[in-house]
């Protein structure tokens, strides 16, 4: 088992993890922090990496809020904006339209929390890869965890960690060459159902 949090369309690194794991605890009982994963996913754009992020509301005064409790701002077009993003970055991938109608709800349906839209991209994966994980959530939050499952810190996007993946091929790398670890929707829409076969073939280091 390992402890992650949850993300927008986390990284690849995370689904490397959490594939070869088939067990995650999920930590949703931490501090909402900024400029993580929570919030924003990187995908590969025509002009380079691209920032998705989303909105929230701040509704404590000292800015404090665990993320479980962290609401969406809603008064943004952002989920429209997002999902043309994605159709503009990825409409001559191999596998967009494969996936594009499934996908398609999460940008047109209303999430009121956070958590449970990270969460809802979480099941659009392993269904589209028709992949099983055991998946749990902590109950309380614990500072100190093993570390040999504690891979909260991933979240993290300012820090990110630095990871060598094997290159695929993606849409501007004649451009801007190999973007490592974006969102997991940019290694789904280029390699489809061979996702699981490229992850079992990487050996990545934290």
């Amino acid at each position: 088992m390992i402890v992650l949090l949850p993300a927008y369309f986390a990284p690849i690194s995370h689904y490397w993890l959490l594939f070869k794991n088939q067990e995650v605890c999920f930590e949703i009982e931490d501090n909402f922090q900024k400029q993580t994963y929570r919030n924003r996913a990187y995908i590969y754009g025509a002009n380079g990496k691209l920032q998705l992020n989303i909105p929230i509301k701040h509704t404590k005064s000292d800015g404090r809020q665990k993320t479980k409790e962290v609401l969406i701002d809603n008064s943004f077009r952002w989920q429209k904006n997002h999902f043309k993003a994605l159709q503009n970055a990825y409409r001559s991938s191999p596998y967009f339209e494969y996936y594009e109608d499934d996908l398609a709800p999460l940008y047109e349906n209303e999430f009121s929390h956070l958590l449970e839209f990270n969460l809802k991209t979480t099941e659009f994966i392993l269904d589209a890869l028709q992949e099983e994980v055991n998946i749990s959530y902590t109950s309380h939050y614990e500072l100190n965890l093993p570390a040999e499952i504690d891979f909260r810190f991933l979240i993290e996007a300012k820090k990110e960690q630095s990871v060598d993946l094997i290159p695929y091929t993606q849409l501007f790398d004649d451009k801007f060459g190999f973007l490592s670890n974006l969102s997991i929707l940019d290694l789904l829409f280029m390699e489809g159902p061979n996702v699981l076969n490229y992850l079992e073939n990487q050996n990545l280091r934290f």
